[in-house]
């Protein structure tokens, strides 16, 4: 068994990891919200106004810290008066995007703004700049969060809200680059820039306005609205998936398990070089990096319409997931929040529905074993790491580490080798270990999910193969595997 070590320096702290980095997406696709989070009309499933309490406490338990809505493509249709007052009353439209379903809207501003209270989440709102108005999108603004007595806000307090809401994020467009508009890269800057002129601060409310980035390595987006949006603006998107739309999750062979990993983990490259390009008109660097939109993207499950994007998630996606999160931690300077794609029934979910049931997958586990990062100080870390056989330039191991203002270090690793293990020497500069404790989440077989018949196959364990060396410990550190360390 080969021996890594990975030598952590404790006394280097110098970035903060934001705990929206664990944020979710959830857009009116498919199954997430409809039968998914929210029921029109199976009342014979615990809820609170419709909104499922099992996904609540779901997400509550993993610590989400963000959730953005309504889109995605579906933002950039959406209109937000058709989604408040009388549900009776509001207006049917076609999801042209997902499926050309009838969306009768009875999940809009106030349905989602109770989820994230329920939640205890950020509420991260994209809005219209594809088809909506900028007096649209302002007025939305102030519908929410202004307590003046304006018509719109007398019209939130009709409809049951005498408070206003806090929003701090707000989306200016999802993907103009294609279903926002197929908008050049000036074009949308300039659009950027008008648009977020009139979304207003009210009272003590301060918006953080997130641009419309680049999808994936389109590193000519990202250079010329930067070069036009320097002011008013405190991100930029990035979109990027790990795409094998050839095979379902379920079944994909082991050389497409290893494409899919090393897809993923082009995700590090992306933000280094958006990144620098972005320093090229901001030295400062006061223009974050919000990934919104991430995660695998499979062919189908067999017998679900296609356009609702259903598919299993595996340990492969456990895989996925860890090493991306461990990306992001370790460019917590750059990402100031990730959303994966998506929350319940759509693409790589953390949650999955089927009427009463519910279904923790494999990705859950990863975002409940690495909730422990949250607001903690990224540590520098290094290992001497192996490549996977069929790749020379993907890296088997991923990791971070941070430390609680208590002075405890938490550890992150994963294996995405399918059939090595390896003994990982943890050394600790300028730190001593009294105990350590772990959770592993694992399988012999990177296909094992979770289903309704077996809804715990996969789950965290507490993890014993460890023992503590003079200065940190030895790991093993089993194939396809992530392990969460705690040390004090």
């Amino acid at each position: 068994m080969e021996t890594m070590k990975l030598t952590i320096k404790t006394m280097n702290s110098k970035y903060r990891i934001n705990p929206e980095i664990y944020g979710s997406f959830s857009e009116h696709l498919g199954r997430c919200i409809y039968d998914g989070i929210y029921l029109k009309d199976n009342h014979d499933v615990p809820n609170i106004d419709g909104i499922r309490n099992d996904i609540v406490e779901a997400l509550k338990a993993i610590k989400l810290p963000v959730l953005r809505w309504p889109g995605g493509c579906f933002a950039d249709e959406y209109h937000w008066r058709d989604g408040i007052g009388e549900k009776s009353m509001r207006k049917k439209m076609i999801n042209t995007h997902w499926g050309g379903l009838t969306e009768d809207n009875s999940f809009g501003t106030h349905e989602f703004m109770k989820l994230c209270e329920l939640i205890g989440c950020e509420p991260y709102i994209a809005g219209n700049l594809g088809s909506g108005t900028v007096q649209e999108m302002s007025e939305w603004i102030e519908y929410i969060t202004s307590s003046e007595p304006s018509t719109v806000v007398e019209e939130r307090i009709t409809n049951g809200r005498k408070e206003p809401w806090k929003l701090k994020y707000f989306g200016v467009g999802n993907e103009n680059w294609a279903c926002g508009g197929n908008m050049r890269p000036q074009y949308y800057a300039d659009l950027y820039r008008r648009y977020a002129t009139y979304c207003r601060n009210y009272g003590p409310n301060r918006l953080y306005k997130i641009a419309c980035g680049p999808n994936s390595d389109d590193y000519d987006w990202t250079d010329k609205i930067m070069e036009i949006i320097t002011k008013d603006c405190s991100a930029i998107s990035l979109h990027h998936y790990s795409w094998m739309t050839s095979q379902r999750a379920a079944e994909l062979s082991e050389d497409n398990y290893y494409r899919i990993i090393a897809k993923s983990k082009k995700m590090d490259e992306l933000i280094e070089n958006h990144w620098n390009i972005m320093g090229k008109y901001d030295p400062d660097h006061k223009i974050k990096l919000v990934v919104d939109e991430w995660g695998t993207w499979y062919k189908t499950e067999e017998g679900t319409n296609p356009r609702f994007l259903h598919q299993q998630s595996t340990m492969t996606d456990a895989i996925v997931a860890a090493s991306t999160l461990d990306i992001f931690n370790n460019r917590c300077n750059m990402v100031s929040m990730a959303n994966i794609a998506q929350t319940v029934n759509v693409l790589q979910a953390v949650i999955l529905t089927s009427g009463k049931q519910l279904i923790k997958t494999p990705t859950y586990h990863v975002f409940d074993i690495y909730k422990e990062h949250q607001n903690n100080m990224l540590l520098d870390s290094y290992c001497k790491n192996s490549t996977l056989d069929n790749d020379e330039q993907v890296k088997t191991i991923s990791y971070s580490a941070s430390m609680n203002r208590d002075g405890s270090i938490y550890i992150t690793l994963s294996n995405a080798s399918l059939d090595k293990e390896y003994e990982m020497d943890i050394e600790l500069y300028d730190k001593s270990v009294e105990t350590v404790s772990a959770e592993i989440l694992t399988s012999d077989n990177y296909l094992s999910h979770n289903s309704f018949d077996e809804p715990e196959k996969i789950k965290k364990q507490e993890y014993s193969l460890f023992k503590l060396s003079n200065n940190g410990l030895i790991i093993k550190l089993l194939p396809c595997s992530v392990v969460g360390i705690s040390l004090k």
